[in-house]
């Protein structure tokens, strides 16, 4: 028997599979921030992502205007869109009406999720979904009923991974099982929320792969550049940032020279993702492109090459367009 090729035991190298890219947005608060918003899509587009996520705030607080950027994407760009989801706080039949009208606008993907739990603590609203699995089954059932449409296609259905304890989890154990439940509640891909050692993604991939999980698991990576962000997500996930990290941009002079050191450590977390064996990469950008970018720009990531698309060269040249 031969021995395993390089390409076998390193399935990210570069003439290989090529890399999912995919980003996350969220909804516009002000005017203003549409304005920018939009600018920041253009740059995004430009990349040829295989689709963004749109998120909205907690318990559906701004769907409506989530859904009207979901459908200004599938009306005036070529991103596919993949709308975020929660089940807590809603009845089956109000989240199969939500389902029918991201259908209806062309969304085929969505992201399964079940959402906050009531701030004061209560009971959710009687009759609402508890888990994200049985949003999972809500939605083929959805799909089902309308297989016509989709000329007998099926819609991604996709959840989120946690390469760390959930806050209200007992353990990773146990979220690795909650992990296999969606799976097998109809689930075709995780991404991750965020995390901030390079290990982690590996130590979630061995431990999902082990218990069963076979789905795609995408590494969600945020631009580590700015310390109120890190602070208040490490209040979120419960999991402290690398502190060499947080010291050096503390003592950074500019804000360049924090956005260096930020990007250079983004950077080494997506490779260490990579070379665990990723299959694709999700940023967060927090609807800024900038710095999302710079990280991609030092990725190189193999994409699939289409001749419709605007290149790198274009890319570059449109945002110092914009700076100048």
């Amino acid at each position: 028997m031969s021995p395993p090729s390089l390409i076998d035991t390193h399935p990210n190298l570069a003439g290989t599979a090529p890399v999912a890219l995919s980003y996350e947005l969220f909804p516009p608060r002000s005017p203003a921030a549409a304005e920018s918003l939009w600018t920041t899509i253009g740059e995004l587009e430009a990349t040829d992502p295989d689709y963004v996520s749109v998120t909205y705030g907690a318990s559906g607080s701004n769907r409506n205007t989530a859904v009207e950027l979901i459908n200004r994407l599938v009306q005036e760009t070529t991103l596919r869109p993949l709308a975020h989801l929660t089940c807590v706080g809603n009845s089956p039949q109000e989240l199969a009406e939500i389902i029918g009208e991201l259908l209806d606008v062309g969304v085929r993907g969505i992201l399964a999720l079940r959402g906050d739990q009531p701030k004061d603590g209560g009971a959710p609203a009687e009759g609402s979904l508890r888990y994200a699995q049985d949003l999972i089954e809500l939605i083929r059932r959805v799909e089902q009923r309308r297989s016509a449409m989709l000329c007998a296609g099926k819609v991604a259905v996709g959840v989120a991974a946690y390469p760390t304890r959930h806050p209200e989890s007992p353990s990773e154990a146990h979220d690795v099982e909650v992990l296999l439940a969606k799976q097998r509640s109809g689930a075709d891909f995780a991404i991750t929320q965020v995390f901030f050692h390079t290990e982690q993604y590996a130590d979630l991939l061995t431990r999902a792969r082990r218990a069963g999980v076979t789905i795609p698991i995408i590494p969600g990576v945020m631009p580590l550049i700015s310390l109120r962000r890190l602070a208040r997500l490490s209040e979120l996930t419960g999991v402290e940032p690398d502190p060499v990290l947080i010291e050096r941009l503390a003592a950074a002079e500019t804000d360049a020279e924090r956005t260096r050191i930020g990007v250079r450590a983004t950077v080494d977390l997506a490779n260490a993702a990579l070379d665990a064996g990723a299959p694709g990469l999700h940023l967060y950008t927090f609807n800024e492109h900038t710095a999302a970018l710079d990280v991609l720009d030092k990725l190189a990531l193999p994409r699939p090459q289409r001749g419709n698309r605007h290149s790198s060269h274009q890319r570059t040249a449109g945002r110092r367009q914009l700076a100048s």
